[in-house]
């Protein structure tokens, strides 16, 4: 099979390189005056290396391809849409919206600054990624696996379903609301009103930073865990938590036990929870 090899160019019309298959792309640069849209759209088994990504709209329905040390500037909105079988790794993703609709998507070693990043993708695998800021960074996940991602942003991981994060620094609020099925293990999650109305959601060996953390959850459970500043905790949820320390206040929980070494506050409302379905017990 030949290879088409396309290096050391500089593109700036309309679907560029268009449906190329079997190719290498290198130092390339997609930029100028055309100002055109889609370089590399339908694309198939193709790498692009080293390249500058300056126009909108390049990486849209292309599969079983590789990115790799290239740099997506701010410009580049909306870069990879509807992929499938892409490995990105070594990159700089700039743009807002720069992921969404794809499918087993492996992104290592690369960095984000995009908000609105990772909409409704199934089987992502991320590993050692660095998100300097976004707004609902992936909204609507399935099915994924996150390793040492640290985060800076608003309103993540919402509406995920079977998704595993570990050694991981999660800089957030609101993170984790209307969650199924997600386990985080060995992280540091700082943010306010983590993880409202989610349901079967698992953290072990956690720190949890922030105000009013984990109301209105189902079947939530908390393994050694620690937490700071958190207060008003759990209310109106079912939940088994180990913690490790003191918990500022616990207020109204349904159901399930909570051990920890002192509650700061706890608020149990008659007219709202039932004392004697939840089980509190502190160490000290």
């Amino acid at each position: 099979m030949s290879i088409q090899t396309f290096e050391n160019q500089t593109y700036d019309q309309e679907r560029a390189l268009y449906g190329i298959k079997d190719a290498l792309v290198k130092n390339c640069r997609f930029d100028g005056p055309a100002d055109g849209e889609s370089a590399l759209k339908e694309s198939r088994n193709i790498c692009v290396d080293s390249c500058y990504m300056n126009l909108r709209y390049p990486f849209w329905h292309m599969d079983n391809s590789k990115i790799s040390a290239t740099s997506l500037t701010e410009n580049c909105r909306a870069a990879f849409w509807y992929d499938t079988n892409l490995q990105i790794e070594d990159c700089r993703l700039g743009g807002i919206k720069a992921l969404r609709e794809c499918e087993n998507i492996t992104i290592k070693n690369t960095t984000v600054n995009s908000t609105e990043f990772a909409w409704k993708c199934q089987k992502l695998t991320i590993e050692n990624m660095i998100i300097e800021q976004s707004e609902y960074p992936f909204f609507e996940v399935s099915d994924s696996k996150i390793s040492r991602l640290q985060m800076k942003g608003k309103y993540s991981f919402q509406y995920n379903e079977n998704l595993e994060i570990s050694n991981s620094f999660l800089d957030t609020k609101d993170a984790f609301w209307h969650t199924k099925n997600v386990t985080v293990r060995d992280s540091i999650i700082k943010g306010e009103y983590l993880a409202w109305y989610s349901e079967n959601l698992t953290l072990i060996n956690c720190k949890i930073i922030g105000t009013q953390p984990f109301c209105y959850c189902k079947n939530l459970k908390l393994v050694n865990c620690s937490m700071e500043n958190c207060d008003l905790a759990f209310e109106r949820s079912t939940v088994q938590a180990e913690i490790q320390g003191s918990i500022d206040s616990v207020k109204n929980p349904l159901g399930g036990k909570i051990l920890a070494d002192s509650i700061g506050q706890l608020i149990l409302e008659e007219d709202i929870c039932d004392k004697s379905k939840t089980e509190i017990i502190c160490r000290n």
